[in-house]
Order: structure tokens, then C-alpha cells, then sequence
């Protein structure tokens, strides 16, 4: 009797550009809540009432405390490389005069991704924290809303984050790349 390995279907990935091109023929349409992660169109769970109100509660108090040494960009794409343009909840960006009119900012240009998940949790933290890990972004904060629990990742390492931190009290939290700058978020839930 002989065996016959199988291997799995291959899957092909989409670069950017194919993400484009779709949504330029109409494949995708403008209003199609979707990001490209490893090549993958992935639809995007709908945006709840809690979920927006921490998005702009956590984007109002950021706009506050970094004035011009920064950029608050809220559910913009980052392209991190040919196959992922995710759209983070928040995204701490590096000032540019162009606002980044001339191309999307790419991980060297994060100083912080701020991530709000309920039914995603699971997703942020097992596929998208990594991708963001890979690329470098220093630090990411995953507020998941059903628990009450705000998480910090600092130190991408191998794809993945070396410090984490639950924080139990959402006082003076320290804004990365920007010296003694810190966000009171106490109001979050």
C-alpha cells in the first residue's frame, strides 16, 4: 500500500497593489470595510456604539496631549510591506509635513497602534499584534472592551512583544516617542 502526501491548497496572496486594482474595477467598493493582512482580504467586524466611543474617547485625548509632535490617524491604513495594509482603530504616526498625502505610512513611521477590540480580540491579538511585532511597531495598546482590560505591548521582538503589561488603572499612561507626554484615560469605561 503506498501513501501519497497531501499537501494543503495554495493560497494565493493579493499584494497591495491587486487591493487596489480591485477596488479601482469595483471588486471591492468604497464603502467595503475590509483590510489586507498576509495577502488575505479580511472583512472587518461592524463598529458597535462602545467601540466608537472608545475610538474617539482614547483619539480626543490623544488630539489633546501631542498638539503637532504628532499624527492621530483613526481607521487609516499602514502598509507594512507588499501583502498588509491594515487599518488600525488608532494609529500615533511620526509628523510629515504632507500629512502623508504622497504615500501611506509604513511601520518606521508608527510610534503607536492602538487597537479596540470586543468580538476581534482574538484576531488582534493573535494575528495582528505579530504583523505589527514584525514590522517594528514599538508599542501597541489592545483595549478589549468585554473585559475591561487595557494591554500594552512594547519591544518587538521576532514577531512578537517582549514586555507586556495589563495596566489596572488607565492614569498618566506614558505616550511612546514623545517625551513626558502621558494620556489620562481614566474616563474609558
Amino acid at each position: 500500500m503506498s501513501s501519497t502526501i497531501q499537501e494543503p491548497p495554495h493560497r494565493h496572496a493579493y499584494s497591495v497593489d491587486d487591493y487596489y486594482r480591485m477596488a479601482e474595477t469595483g471588486i471591492l467598493r468604497s464603502g467595503d470595510r475590509v483590510e489586507l493582512i498576509k495577502g488575505e482580504i479580511i472583512d472587518m467586524a461592524p463598529i458597535g456604539s462602545r467601540h466608537a466611543a472608545a475610538v474617539n474617547r482614547i483619539s480626543q485625548a490623544l488630539h489633546r496631549v501631542v498638539a503637532d509632535q504628532a499624527i492621530v490617524a483613526t481607521q487609516n491604513p499602514v502598509r507594512l510591506d507588499r501583502y498588509s495594509e491594515p487599518q488600525p482603530d488608532i494609529a500615533l504616526l511620526r509628523p510629515r509635513e504632507d500629512y502623508y498625502a504622497s504615500a501611506l505610512p509604513g511601520g518606521v513611521d508608527v510610534l503607536l497602534v492602538i487597537e479596540v477590540a470586543g468580538s476581534t480580540l482574538d484576531y488582534d491579538r493573535n494575528t495582528k499584534l505579530p504583523l505589527y511585532a514584525q514590522h517594528g511597531i514599538p508599542e501597541v495598546w489592545l483595549v478589549d472592551l468585554e473585559n475591561r482590560q487595557f494591554s500594552i505591548y512594547r519591544d518587538p521582538l521576532s514577531g512578537s512583544y517582549a514586555n507586556t503589561q495589563l495596566l489596572a488603572l488607565l492614569q498618566h499612561i506614558r505616550v511612546p516617542g514623545l517625551e513626558d507626554i502621558a494620556i489620562d484615560l481614566s474616563g474609558l469605561w
